[in-house]
């Protein structure tokens, strides 16, 4: 299988060999002139940070078609896995974070969270193997925790994992994919704020700590860059309007954290030439031929994004835009922008000017539109705006089942979801109690089950579940409540029962309970009661409240109407 699959690539790669580096617009890269060491790192961080942001991870498999399918197959092209899995279909893949999203906290409002240049079409159980352990090279005298014959995990050779148990490492073929990935990560993101710290250091520069950097500096030189990263590359900037530098320019990373660290870099002067400002006024961004794609938008709703405008030379007053589609014009009724001028000024500087782009539709089908981008002494381009309706779903509620591989640090939640539903992901409800404080956070999953980490900084924790498709989302499930000594159901025994009446908590207990402490949702401690009483009844406003006692530390979920 394989030996099929490298075939594959070798004969797509010889079809490709005539192809030259793709070039960045002119004065894309201007401004990394003459610096270096943390300055370079910087100067790259203010021009690939600001990006227009995909429609959705819900849509993130439509994107993966053009820019992870092998062109003449349509099989998914997956660094992965070698399984034989085709485009349009999604079955059997995960859209994976190859940069854990877990090492920043996976927090959605993050760009990284939907950033194509680190999210990659990955099988199933490879992708439930790799976790968020970090890049390395296996031990192969110690038994390997997986492997499938293009990507192992298990123990990592001596100096490398940054104190993590296994690492994931990629076949050679793909190792330098990896390595220029990363070094767009630590450099896109340098401000994060760092949960795991496996690879990285709280710093903006170098970020990469040193084993990391020893790695990754390997594998970006034994396997130089592939016509397959340059094709990717031009068409995440098509839809993302910006791009990796390390694979236009390899020789950067020699300047941040190789051989060259400590001399200016010079734009031209290494590998790769960059196409030099010409003085005329140029729009960097969008591109030429850009589309900003909304993907499957549920009729009724309306779907935003934000459309990246930056340039150099422009000194006119304004860029001017017109929303149309002369075959179609209801559906370029669709969509709407909030103005129709840009001032050249706010498009002319580092941070650039967004434009927020929405699709509202009214009819079910395929929509098209155009914006006409007409730029002041610099000619005009176009930018395809497309997107779907579809009725609005149906979902019927997820049934939370027991979490299994109970650890001190980490356990799995796990699922069951209606066979019937069409579920574009899970949103898993974590709860976590400790002492008097409730902290709860939302976590999205590909499966239905999850590993959660963390356990051992709290003293118990609970989870629910909601599918998600076209953004709706299903009613909560049923509550399942983990302890550090194993599980308690909510239909386990409990010697606390509440019931609930209009305005009114009461509590049913086979004897008294003392310190018991209510919780609005939000963790707020809103009642103290010293003892509470068979049938006591309390008064409560309209919510959904935590109860614990110190007889009953697992918290009562309940609702008073």
């Amino acid at each position: 299988m394989k030996q099929i699959y490298r075939a594959a690539s070798l004969c797509i790669a010889a079809a490709m060999a005539a192809s030259a580096f793709a070039e960045a617009p002119a004065g894309y890269y201007s401004t990394l002139d003459g610096k270096k060491d943390g300055e370079l790192k910087t100067a790259i961080h203010n021009i690939v940070s600001k990006f227009t942001r995909i429609s959705g991870y819900s849509d993130l498999p439509k994107y993966f078609q053009t820019t992870d399918v092998y062109p003449e197959s349509k099989r998914w092209w997956d660094m992965y896995s070698d399984i034989p899995l085709y485009a349009p279909s999604f079955n059997g893949l995960n859209r994976e974070h190859s940069f854990p999203k877990s090492w920043w906290g996976g927090s959605q409002s993050v760009g990284a969270y939907v950033d194509l240049n680190h999210l990659y079409p990955s099988e199933i159980s490879a992708n439930t193997a790799k976790n968020n352990y970090p890049l390395g090279e296996v031990d192969r005298s110690i038994k390997v925790r997986f492997d499938n014959g293009v990507c192992a995990v298990g123990n990592p050779v001596n100096g490398q994992g940054g104190g993590a148990q296994f690492v994931f490492e990629p076949n050679d073929e793909y190792k330098g994919d990896f390595a220029r990935t990363y070094f767009y990560m630590v450099t896109c993101y340098q401000n994060l704020t760092w949960k795991y710290t496996y690879m990285v250091s709280q710093n903006t520069y170098p970020t990469l700590n040193g084993w990391s950097v020893d790695l990754l500096m390997k594998w970006h030189r034994d396997d130089p860059v592939s016509q397959k990263e340059i094709d990717r590359n031009e068409a995440v900037f098509g839809f993302q309007n910006n791009r990796n530098p390390f694979i236009d320019m390899p020789e950067l990373a020699d300047y941040l954290w190789g051989d060259k660290k400590g001399e200016a870099f010079k734009p031209g002067g290494g590998d790769t030439p960059v196409v030099p400002p010409t003085g005329d006024p140029e729009l960097l961004a969008p591109a030429a031929g850009m589309e900003l794609q909304f993907g499957d938008v549920a009729i009724g709703s309306t779907a935003t994004a934000k459309l990246l405008f930056r340039g150099i030379n422009i000194t006119d007053k304004e860029l001017s835009l017109a929303l149309y589609n002369r075959q179609d014009p209801e559906a370029a009724k669709m969509f709407s922008i909030p103005s129709t001028k840009i001032p050249s000024s706010s498009v002319c500087t580092t941070e650039g000017y967004w434009l927020d782009v929405s699709y509202k539709p009214s009819a079910l089908g395929e929509h098209i539109a155009y914006i006409a981008v007409t730029i002041p002494g610099g000619g005009s381009r176009s930018v395809t705006l497309r997107g779907n309706a579809l009725p609005v779903p149906t979902l019927s509620p997820c049934t939370a089942t027991e979490p299994t591989d109970i650890q001190p640090d980490r356990y799995t939640a796990n699922w069951t979801a209606p066979e019937s539903d069409i579920i574009d992901y899970f949103v898993v409800k974590r709860t976590r109690y400790t002492g008097s404080t409730v902290e709860t956070e939302e976590l999205p999953a590909e499966n239905n089950f999850l590993e959660i980490d963390g356990f051992d900084r709290s003293d118990s924790e609970s989870y629910s579940v909601q599918s998600v498709r076209l953004g709706h989302r299903s009613a909560e499930s049923n509550t399942i409540f983990v302890r550090h000594s194993g599980i308690t159901g909510v239909e386990a025994e409990q010697p606390l029962i509440i019931q609930t009446f209009p305005g009114t908590m009461r509590f049913i207990c086979s004897e008294p309970q003392t310190g018991c402490r209510v919780y609005d949702i939000s963790g707020r401690t809103v009642r103290i009661i010293d003892t509470v009483e068979q049938n006591m009844d309390i008064e409560m406003p309209q919510g959904v409240y935590l109860v614990v006692t110190d007889q009953h530390p697992t918290p009562i979920k309940v609702a008073v109407q």
